[in-house]
């Protein structure tokens, strides 16, 4: 069947039938041969991993008697070189015994002469105490001719030995003690004066947060945001200008200054109290406010010297000067406001004056401008002592002032009555109980205390404390105690009262010894 292009179609099936078979065959008979192939590969392969494992095994058989080789040339070496070792220590081991046979054989010569020397010794030792017994016959037969001849016994004669020796040692450590505390006594003085005078003196306070702060009432709470002022600029400024600290806590109605400067701080509560009653706070007003404040204080200063002045009685006193005795006002000891304690030195020693006969004047004159240096302590260097004499000669004061307000604290000696006075007056208006933040029933036992550790010590008769136990006065009995032994006892008490007394300041301790005799001629 032919279509109509010519072509047969089933001869074309059949040719592509016979096709299909054709590469079926060709195909199979490739596989067989790629068969036959593989497995002659594999068969060669076998085959060469059989020789590689033949010539591994020959190898490894080799290196094995190789390394045996090595191993046994390795033992015979180690086992050369250990009998080498083993000969060498036993010929070690035969020299140390040797050695120590022959310092075992020293050793027992050294102790045969030690023994020897021991048996010497003894020896020695025996006719060394033969002749001690000899010598202390000797020495006992010539103590009892002593002792005829002298009239004393043994223990007689050596009693008076150490009496003898102690009189010259007590003798020695006085002269030493003395000379120790003359040098003691000026180096103290020079401290003394450089330290206290500057510290103690100058910033002299018993309990800073009573006289360092002060407060200043509010009318009402508002009032501290004015004082503040926006972003703190108020406070700051105030702070700044007066040279306080200004705490405003959570107290209702309050605000507390602190300042260590007495005069700073008045003028900040001033300030204060004077811009809540004005009510305009701002930096401008408070530093017109300060100025005028710092210039009525000066005023109030003046006035309340002058009220001094007119007190007492005293006149001719120089502007500058009244002005510092006010200013007194505003300085304290210990807690004693030293105006008062001025005003009341100055009434005591002119009472004092007019009993004895003495310058009722001058005694009170001084009296008030002892401690003037005080004023200008925390602004001038050096002690108030100084500081007050230089203002007196400034000022033109007259050189009995001058000479007691030198003299008041002992720093030089007093020439006059008046000048006594007022170191006495000065000791009374400062030790009497109370005045310097200090009880009564404290006071009472440590003057007690001193008092009973004075007469705590052998030869004590009497002990007296005085001036508010500044010092204390100690009478010994003559017989119990010598000259040289009053230093010494001196020196004693006072280390024992450092020991168990505690007190401000110093105590002096005065020695009096005194020995009277009596005869009646007939």
């Amino acid at each position: 069947m032919v279509n109509d292009l010519g072509i047969n179609p089933v001869g074309w099936i059949v040719f592509l039938l016979c096709l299909l078979v054709a590469g079926l065959v060709s195909f199979k008979l490739g596989e067989r041969y790629r068969k036959k192939i593989a497995e002659a590969s594999i068969k060669s392969a076998e085959e060469e991993a059989k020789r590689i494992v033949n010539d591994a095994i020959r190898l490894a058989e080799t290196k094995k008697k190789e390394i045996l080789v090595d191993a046994k040339d390795d033992v015979f070496k180690m086992r050369g070189e250990a009998e080498k070792e083993l000969k060498e220590r036993r010929a070690e081991l035969g020299r140390q015994e040797r050695r120590a046979s022959q310092k075992e054989d020293a050793l027992g010569k050294k102790i045969e002469a030690a023994e020897k020397k021991e048996e010497q010794s003894l020896a020695k030792l025996k006719e060394a105490k033969e002749k001690l017994e000899e010598t202390e016959i000797i020495k006992k037969h010539e103590f009892e001719l002593l002792e005829k001849i002298s009239g004393f016994s043994k223990e007689q004669a050596r009693e008076q030995v150490l009496i003898k020796l102690e009189q010259e040692l007590d003798h020695d450590k006085a002269l030493k003690l003395a000379e120790y505390n003359k040098k003691l006594d000026v180096e103290s003085r020079e401290m003394a004066r450089e330290v206290i005078s500057q510290a103690i003196q100058r910033y002299s306070v018993d309990d800073v947060a009573e006289i360092t702060v002060a407060v200043v009432s509010l009318p009402s709470d508002e009032m501290k945001g004015r004082i503040i002022g926006r972003e703190g600029r108020n406070i700051k400024s105030l702070e700044m200008t007066l040279g306080v600290d200004l705490i405003i806590d959570d107290t209702p109605e309050v605000i507390t200054i602190s300042c260590h400067d007495p005069i700073r701080r008045e003028i900040a509560r001033m300030t204060l109290e004077k811009l809540i009653t004005d009510g305009r706070i701002h930096p401008g007003r408070i530093e017109e406010m300060v100025e005028k404040c710092r210039k009525d204080l000066d005023q109030k200063m003046r006035t309340d010297g002058e009220q001094a002045l007119l007190g007492l009685g005293i006149h001719n006193v120089h502007a500058e000067l009244t002005k510092l005795i006010g200013k007194l006002k505003y300085r304290t000891s210990y807690g004693q406001n030293i105006y008062m304690h001025s005003l009341e030195v100055s009434n005591l020693a002119a009472m004092m004056a007019e009993e004895i006969g003495a310058n009722v004047a001058i005694a009170k004159r001084a009296g008030l401008l002892h401690d003037i240096g005080k004023a200008m302590s925390h602004e001038v260097e050096g002690s108030h002592v100084q500081i007050g004499v230089d203002l007196a000669k400034k000022y033109k004061e007259s050189p009995a002032v001058i000479h007691i307000i030198e003299a008041h604290h002992g720093d030089i000696d007093a020439n006059s009555p008046e000048a006594f006075l007022v170191q006495a007056a000065d000791a009374i208006s400062a030790a009497r109980p109370g005045a310097r933040k200090e009880n009564l029933e404290k006071y009472i036992k440590r003057i007690a205390a001193l008092e009973e550790i004075a007469r705590s010590f052998r030869g004590v008769a009497k002990s007296y404390a005085i001036q508010a136990g500044r010092e204390v006065r100690i009478m010994v009995n003559p017989d119990d105690v010598s000259d040289d032994g009053l230093i010494l006892l001196a020196s004693a008490i006072a280390a024992k009262m450092e020991q168990g007394v505690e007190y401000p300041g110093q105590v002096k301790i005065s020695m009096i010894r005194e020995k009277r005799v009596d005869a009646f001629a007939k």
